[in-house]
């Protein structure tokens, strides 16, 4: 019963190996993101180290095959989504109401740029209700430090998939030379759900027909038995 409640608990796919390898990653990309902030800032780190970035290092370390963590994502989906919380506060000024328009509209420009990525989200807020800190910083702030602590989040998770043997920037498994799931089935299949899955349609497809593989294997040694 213990097992099957901790198993509840983890995405699919995952384990807890898995979990604490994810752990370890994101401490590291953290840890160099800051410290390369350091450098820069001196005792302005605190403000060089974007806090959406927390949220970043949790897609690109945990799920690093979701394609909300891919390198475009990650880096063009913070600084789109800080520039969009400029330019609503600019015009509208901080409060609520920008603050709600600001997400919105960086939803909306992600999904239109092909960089949705949820931590955008809290950069668009960032950019509205970050106070004299990070306003004064001007639009530059999209760059220097969100942008920046982005790229160097990606390119430590590049480095470190390497070693932990995961595929970053990810790469869907080569399809089967005569698959019994076409990818029109998974568009029909998707369109029916009438839902968004933070998997790719490649890798659902290999997903699906190794699932078929399995329970044909399955079928076969019950049949022996």
């Amino acid at each position: 019963m213990a097992t099957a409640l901790l198993k509840l608990r983890l995405l699919a796919g995952a384990n807890w190996r898995e979990r604490g390898v994810a752990a370890l990653g994101a401490a590291l990309g953290i840890g160099v993101t800051g410290w390369t902030a350091a450098l820069f800032g001196g005792h302005h780190m605190v403000l060089l180290l974007a806090a959406p970035i927390g949220a970043s290092a949790v897609l690109v370390f945990a799920v690093p095959a979701s394609p909300l963590a891919q390198p475009w994502p990650v880096i063009g989906g913070c600084v789109v989504s800080t520039l969009v919380g400029f330019g609503v506060a600019h015009l509208l000024g901080p409060g609520p109401v920008s603050a709600g328009l600001a997400v919105g509209l960086a939803i909306l420009l992600m999904s239109l740029l092909r960089c949705l990525h949820p931590p955008g989200g809290a950069c668009a807020l960032l950019g509205v209700l970050g106070g004299s800190a990070v306003l004064d910083h001007g639009i530059g702030f999209a760059l220097v430090p969100v942008g920046l602590d982005a790229l160097l989040l990606v390119l430590t998770g590049y480095v470190f998939h390497r070693v932990s043997g995961h595929s970053y920037p990810h790469r869907p498994a080569p399809a089967p030379a005569d698959p019994h799931i076409l990818p029109q089935d998974i568009d029909a299949a998707l369109a029916e759900a009438q839902e968004s899955f933070d998997v790719s349609r490649e890798d659902l497809a290999a997903l699906l027909e190794a699932a078929e593989r399995h329970a044909i294997a399955r079928r076969k040694r019950q049949k022996r038995r």
